[in-house]
This record gives C-alpha cells, structure tokens and sequence, in this order.
C-alpha cells in the first residue's frame, strides 16, 4: 500500500543516510525498549511508525518477542530493505502514510524522532488513536522541539539533510495534539546515561557535554494511552 504523493526514496537526501542512522540509533532503541515497563509482548500486535529499516522492530523482537508487527515508512527504498531483511519476523513492512487500514488494531506502538517531521500533527494523533485498541499505549520518543537549546541549529542542519520538510513544536504542541485525539497523557525524559560516541559530529554537538545532555535530558518520551 503506498501514498506516492507523501513518499521519498530515503529519509537522507544522501543516499547511504538511512544506514547510517540505524547503525547510530540501535543503542537508544535498546535503551527506549528497555524504559517502557511493559515486559510481555508474546499476545501483542505492534506498530512501529516510522519504521526506516526496519531495525527498531528487529531488536524488540530480539527483546521482547511478539505476536505480530507491522512497519510504515515514507522512504520506500528503505522500507524494500526492511522487508528482504525481516526474515522470519512476524512482521509486515508498508510504504505509506495513512494509518486508516488498520483502525483497533495494535496494542502498542512506537515512534522514534518522526513527529517531529510531520506536518499534520493532529491528523497523525488522532488516526494513532483510531489504530490502537482500548488500553493499547502508543511511545513517542524525540528531542527535536522548541525547548531543546540545541534546535535553533539543528532545524537548519536536519533540514538540510531530509528529504521530509522539518516542522517546529514545542513539547506543549505534542501534548496538545495527543490530549486533543483522546489520549491519556504522560511524559519523561529519555533518560539515556550510556555512553556516548565521543567522536560525534560537531556540527551537531558543539560540547561532547550536549552530546551527553542531549539523550539524557532534552530527548522526551511520551507515554499515550487509549481509554474508552
């Protein structure tokens, strides 16, 4: 299932982009995994939004096995590699934007830095509502907002690089969209204290200390939970 007129190649105007930020990412996602206090997925059906590669759904299978999954992506080339690399994962990939599909479908789902990304917000808030089934819990992880003291530089250096035009919220904004669409509400920091990649771009941490404050301290996760 595709949306062409919302889709890209690759997230990365560089073509080689997207492996790289898997490769980057993976130690997060284990740490994201690890946060969240659900522990038993194996009755679980899960989405990853914004799945890229497919490397999120790949770790939490890894971690937390579950029942079935399913991936959406804009970056078709990305997602084509997420599905000849899923093996026997009990999971779909799409290429698409629209969540209308699979409405009461997921018990928890999952997005990492992509909603900041995504120019209809609302829209985005309230189909995650429509898809997950009563109680289900959507995670939304990013540090990308108005109150992360790096943003001012990063929303040119981001823009720079994706293909999906960056947007500009506040941590009020996503609070005001998921509390719009039905959501109960919670939010915490990321919390990662692992190490860091000491050799990180510069471009975007002018200190190895905003590398190190950056996952632990401005990176957000929102708890969503759907109560009818």
């Amino acid at each position: 299932m595709t949306d062409a007129a919302n889709t890209y190649t690759t997230w990365h105007t560089e073509p080689q982009g997207d492996a790289r930020m898997a490769e980057s990412h993976s130690r997060y996602w284990r740490h994201f995994i690890e946060t969240i206090p659900e522990r038993d997925f194996a009755a679980k059906t899960v989405l990853d939004f914004g799945c890229n590669r497919g490397g999120f759904l790949q770790l939490l299978h890894g971690i937390r096995p579950f029942r079935r999954g399913v991936g959406i992506d804009i970056a078709s080339e990305s997602v084509a590699v997420a599905e000849a690399n899923k093996g026997n994962l009990p999971v779909q990939f799409h290429v698409t934007t629209d969540l209308s599909p699979w409405a009461d479908s997921f018990d928890v789902a999952f997005s990492y830095e992509v909603v900041y990304l995504l120019p209809e917000l609302r829209r985005h808030t309230e189909q995650m509502f429509q898809v997950m089934r009563n109680g289900g819990v959507y995670y939304a992880v990013t540090g990308c907002h108005t109150e992360n003291p790096l943003w001012p530089k990063w929303r040119e250096l981001i823009g720079g690089n994706s293909n999906a035009p960056v947007q500009d919220y506040s941590p009020e904004d996503y609070i005001t969209a998921f509390v719009a669409a039905g959501f109960d509400v919670s939010v915490k920091r990321f919390g990662y204290d692992g190490f860091v990649t000491a050799s990180k771009d510069r471009k975007y941490y002018p200190s190895i200390l905003d590398a190190l404050a950056y996952p632990a301290e401005y990176k957000l996760l929102f708890r969503l939970e759907k109560r009818v």
